[in-house]
């Protein structure tokens, strides 16, 4: 595709950029307009705001201000009929789970789950090494060892065969990520772990309201996770939940959650204080009737997106497994492919779009198995007690080496989610407009 000779708005009000690369290629009278990083008019101008995130609206004040004044700022309280409790009912009919449970944080809900499943210190949990580090921690907190397994560097995913090759005696439990709110490969984890008879505890702290093959993530395994901090699609600054189906489970959970204490009020095991305050409800009770309508906004624009960049070589999207109905869409995740603009770098092509008034950037810059945890823990006397020299041994190698999440962190590129996702189709014209405008001038990116 000569991109040079493809004008921009003509790409955008008539073709996909699949249809553009099958053409011959049309000659233009004005020549590509110069890059704004060298001094020209941007795409998109300062005046144009995006949508402010965190989302606030009078229903919300109202729900706080309703909470405040009532004086029952603790689930406690008002165990029944509180806002911690309306909560759980609502997100649990939402999602489609018979339970759920408000915890002070994403990661509070991963760990307590973690704990409730009596998984614990000589224990392991595979996971992904492409996540924040809350997932990671989650397991640490119970003492077990979080196994970290390769990803599918065209869905930042967990590839299961790697997690299957993961797989000791030790092991028991999956912990997927559905990064960016799209679902992992749930078909083949799953069947991995009946095979295995492993636990599945999902961590869908980015997928809010996301289905797969009809079922909200979060309910295909045994549990699942969601965080509602303050970046996240539903959000109340901090803030989590856990659902599943199984009774008994639940149980454990709002006893672990609830400093070792059960429902009846008996002090049975251990567990921290992580319940879900009453002002976090309150904001999310004021939140979930609209929260429906953001996510399907969310939806429209990312596969406008998507369309847009089909069968463009230089931004391919997140690819997407078979039986995905709909993503939370915490970002809008691309790879950027360097040999389509000349080999610049990912830091020049985005210093180019930024400078058009479209901030793209990386997400996570390094994956948690270059980071400094993993020394630490395998210095520490519990986990030589634990577990065989030989196998921490192994576990130190085989974390070194995991060349998918290494291509994603090279490769990513995210439009943000919660604010950026929300804004009209012109918004979404912008950043392609503004994505080809820079590919059409990539022959002087290597000069940033």
């Amino acid at each position: 595709m000569a991109g040079k000779e493809i004008g921009r708005r003509y790409f955008i009000g008539t073709l996909t950029a699949a249809s553009v690369a099958g053409m011959i290629p049309r000659a233009f009278s004005a020549p590509p307009s110069r890059l704004a990083v060298f001094g020209g008019q941007p795409v998109r101008t300062a005046a144009k705001k995006w949508p402010k995130w965190p989302h606030v609206d009078e229903r919300m004040i109202d729900e706080v201000v309703k909470t405040t004044r009532s004086g029952v700022w603790s689930r406690i309280q008002s165990p029944i009929n509180g806002a911690v409790a309306t909560f759980e009912k609502q997100f649990a009919g939402m999602i489609g789970s018979k339970y759920c449970i408000g915890t002070g944080s994403g990661t509070q809900a991963l760990a307590i789950c973690v704990e409730a499943m009596g998984i614990g210190p000589g224990d392991e949990v595979i996971t992904s090494p492409y996540t924040d580090f809350g997932t990671i921690s989650a397991i640490l907190t119970s003492r077990a060892l979080p196994v970290m397994a390769d990803l599918d560097p065209a869905s930042y995913q967990l590839d299961p065969a790697d997690v299957e090759r993961k797989i000791t005696p030790a092991t028991k439990a999956i912990m997927p990520v559905h990064i960016m709110g799209l679902p992992a490969d749930m078909d083949r984890i799953m069947d991995i772990a009946r095979r295995h008879r492993l636990k599945v505890i999902e961590d869908a702290c980015q997928g809010a309201l996301a289905k797969h093959r009809g079922k909200s993530l979060g309910t295909i395994g045994d549990l699942g996770c969601f965080s509602f901090q303050a970046s996240k699609s539903i959000a109340c600054g901090e803030g989590g939940a856990i659902v599943g189906n199984d009774e008994s489970l639940i149980d454990e959970c709002y006893t672990v959650h609830n400093h070792g204490t059960n429902r009846k009020g008996k002090h049975v095991t251990i567990g921290p204080k992580n319940r879900m305050n009453e002002f976090e409800a309150a904001i999310l009770n004021g939140q979930l009737p609209t929260a429906t309508e953001r996510f399907l906004l969310r939806n429209r624009n990312a596969a406008y997106l998507s369309s847009k960049l089909k069968g463009f070589a230089g931004l391919i999207p997140q690819k997407q497994y078979d039986g995905t109905e709909s993503g939370g869409y915490y970002n809008y995740a691309m790879s950027y492919k360097k040999e389509a603009f000349n080999n610049a770098s990912r830091q020049q092509f985005l210093k180019a779009v930024a400078a058009e008034g479209i901030a793209l950037s990386p997400y996570i810059r390094n994956g948690l198995h270059h980071e400094a945890w993993i020394d630490h823990i395998l210095a520490l006397d519990e986990y030589k007690q634990l577990f065989p020299a030989a196998r921490l041994q192994k576990y130190r190698e085989e974390a070194r080496h995991l060349p998918g999440c290494d291509q994603v962190c090279e490769e990513m590129v995210v439009l943000p989610g919660s604010g950026p996702l929300i804004a009209g189709t012109a918004d979404m014209d912008d950043v392609i407009n503004a994505v080809m405008k820079v590919y059409e001038n990539r022959d002087q990116l290597k000069s940033l």
